[in-house]
């Protein structure tokens, strides 16, 4: 438990240094965009290929992977029938909601999160891989047709593929799969520049947090609070109750689907609501209090399932 502890100290202090920077000015304005983006296109692609690749088949499809598509798929039919019954909108905001209901944060909060609290970073992948090769088109598309009414083929297929991330997972998983030996060499600029992945998207998140104020009036209240209710409090209990009655999973197995059902909604799902600008006050917000509810809801689950 001091080590869970440990890791999530770790995790939250470099974040406080990125608020803290953003909030005395010690960077320009628009330095979180520029940090965000070496993140993205840059570190996290290295680092995800020198993990995956190091990997071994067995971890990235396991029943892990099911257990979390059925937590996501009950999440999101939870928030359908709630958005149903108490709250009706348009396609391209329920669509909004329901993605903000169960689509965790993988890259910026769950990597730290596997290396430093779970002890394996390559226990992240399968939900990478799950959410951008799936879930992501998924969205997408739905609000392609919602908005336009119509979407391009090409578009929705290509997709995945113009994802730096998915890319060099895939390439990793390759090498994996196939059982190349690389030498050392080849691994290591990758390995320098993915150390830079981890940092960098904390410190930005961070820097995000600054000036953030949610549930303001006319904001969509309901829908912001059902949508953290499901992600961080009903999507972690689905994947308990499947991981350890379906697929009798425990100990570290059990620890870690559960811990990573339980991050918060990815920053991902107010990028997309804003590119239709559908939703965004209401993907800002889940974003947010899923950020701070979860650090209470990881705590519970490490005291209660950590090995």
């Amino acid at each position: 438990m001091l080590g869970v502890l440990t890791g999530f100290g770790i995790i939250g202090f470099v974040i406080l240094v990125g608020y803290g920077v953003q909030r005395t000015g010690i960077l320009p304005p628009d330095a979180r965009v520029a940090m965000n983006r070496v993140a993205f296109f840059v570190a996290t692609p290295a680092l995800l290929f020198s993990v995956l690749a190091h990997s071994h088949p067995a971890t990235v499809f396991s029943s892990s992977i099911l257990v979390t598509l059925i937590a996501v798929i009950v999440s999101v039919l939870a928030y359908l029938v709630a958005s149903r019954l108490f709250f009706p909108r348009p396609v391209a905001e329920t669509t909004v909601g329901a993605a903000a209901s169960a689509y965790v944060n993988a890259n910026n909060i769950g990597l730290p999160v596997a290396l430093y609290v779970l002890g394996d970073s390559q226990l992240v992948a399968p939900v990478l891989l799950l959410q951008l090769i799936v879930l992501a088109p998924i969205t997408l598309t739905l609000l392609d047709v919602s908005t336009s009414g119509s979407a391009s083929v090409r578009s929705i297929v290509t997709q995945p593929l113009r994802n730096p991330i998915i890319l060099a997972s895939l390439l990793g998983l390759v090498i994996a799969l196939t059982g190349v030996q690389l030498p050392d060499a080849v691994y290591a600029p990758f390995q320098l520049i993915g150390g830079a992945a981890i940092p960098l998207v904390l410190l930005s998140f961070g820097m995000s947090l600054v000036g953030q104020r949610p549930l303001q009036p006319g904001s969509g209240r309901a829908e912001v609070l059902v949508a953290t209710g499901i992600k961080i409090v009903l999507m972690p209990l689905v994947a308990y109750t499947v991981g350890r009655f379906v697929f009798g999973l425990d100990g570290a197995r059990l620890f870690g689907v559960v811990a990573l059902a339980a991050l918060p909604t990815a920053q991902n799902i107010y990028n997309f609501a804003s590119r239709y600008q559908r939703g965004t006050i209401v993907a800002r917000d889940t974003v947010l209090l899923t950020t701070l509810g979860s650090v209470v809801v990881l705590v519970v689950v490490a005291a209660a399932l950590a090995p």
